[in-house]
C-alpha cells in the first residue's frame, strides 16, 4: 500500500476517536440542557399559575365590592319603602330590591366558584413548587457531575489532540490539506476502503480499470462518486 495512504489511515483513525470524544461531550451537555430546559418550563408554568391566582383574587375582590354596593342599594330601597305614598312606587322599589338581591346572589355564587378555583390552584402551586425545589437540587448536582465528566473526557481529548498533531506531521502537507478539506465535506470520513470494487464511503462501484489500478496499491486515487481518498485492504475474517 502507498506509504502516504498508510499515514492517512492512521490519521483518520485518530480523528474518528476525537470525533467520538466530541460526541460524548455533546451528549453529556445535551442531556443536561434538556433537564435545564424542562426545569425552566416548569418555572414558567408556576409563574403562570401564580399570575392566574392573582388575577382570580383581583376578580374576587371586584365581585365582593360589587355585591357590597348592591347590598347598600337594596338597604336604601328598603328604607324608602317606609316613605312611599303610592302602589306604583312600592312596586318599583320591590322590583329594585328583588333585582338587587338576585344580583347579590349571583355575585356571591361567582365569588364562591372563584374561591374554590383559587384553593385548587394554590394546592397545585404548592405541590409543583415543592417538586421544582427538589428538581433544582437534582439539576445542580447533575451540573457538577457533567462538569466533572466533561473534564475527564477532555483529558482524553487533549491526549488525542497531541497524538493527532504528531501524526499530521507525517503526512505530506499538500495531501494533508486535501484530507482536511474532504473530512469537513464528508462528515469526518475522508479516506475510504474499497471492498469488491465498492467504495465503503458512498457504496458506489468504481470503474473496473480504476479498481484494478487501486489493487496495485501504488497510486493515490479518489472515488469518482464521493471524491474520498480510497485504498484497498481486505477485511479480517472472523475466526
Amino acid at each position: 500500500m502507498n506509504p502516504h495512504i498508510i499515514q492517512l489511515i492512521k490519521l483518520q483513525g485518530i480523528d474518528l476517536e476525537i470525533s467520538t470524544i466530541e460526541n460524548k461531550i455533546k451528549d453529556e451537555q445535551n442531556a443536561l440542557d434538556s433537564k435545564i430546559t424542562a426545569l425552566m418550563r416548569k418555572e414558567e408554568h408556576i409563574n403562570e399559575l401564580t399570575s392566574k391566582i392573582a388575577s382570580l383574587e383581583t376578580e374576587r375582590r371586584g365581585l365582593e365590592a360589587d355585591a357590597a354596593d348592591r347590598l347598600t342599594q337594596v338597604r336604601e330601597s328598603q328604607a324608602k319603602m317606609m316613605q312611599v305614598q303610592t302602589g306604583r312606587e312600592q312596586t318599583a322599589l320591590l322590583k329594585e330590591i328583588e333585582d338587587g338581591k338576585k344580583s347579590i346572589k349571583e355575585f356571591e355564587e361567582q365569588t364562591v366558584a372563584i374561591m374554590e378555583e383559587v384553593e385548587k390552584l394554590n394546592a397545585q402551586l404548592k405541590e409543583e413548587s415543592n417538586l421544582l425545589k427538589g428538581e433544582k437540587v437534582l439539576v445542580e448536582e447533575e451540573k457538577e457531575k457533567v462538569k466533572s465528566s466533561i473534564e475527564k473526557i477532555n483529558k482524553g481529548r487533549k491526549t488525542k489532540d497531541t497524538e493527532r498533531g504528531k501524526q499530521a506531521t507525517l503526512v505530506e502537507p499538500r495531501l494533508l490539506k486535501k484530507y482536511d478539506t474532504l473530512r469537513l465535506r464528508r462528515k469526518g470520513l475522508a479516506v475510504a476502503n474499497v471492498l469488491q470494487g465498492v467504495c465503503q464511503g458512498c457504496f458506489m462501484a468504481l470503474p473496473p480499470q480504476q479498481y484494478n489500478t487501486l489493487l496495485k496499491g501504488e497510486a493515490i486515487l479518489n472515488c469518482p462518486s464521493c471524491q474520498r481518498i480510497i485504498y484497498h485492504q481486505e477485511e479480517e475474517s472472523a475466526e
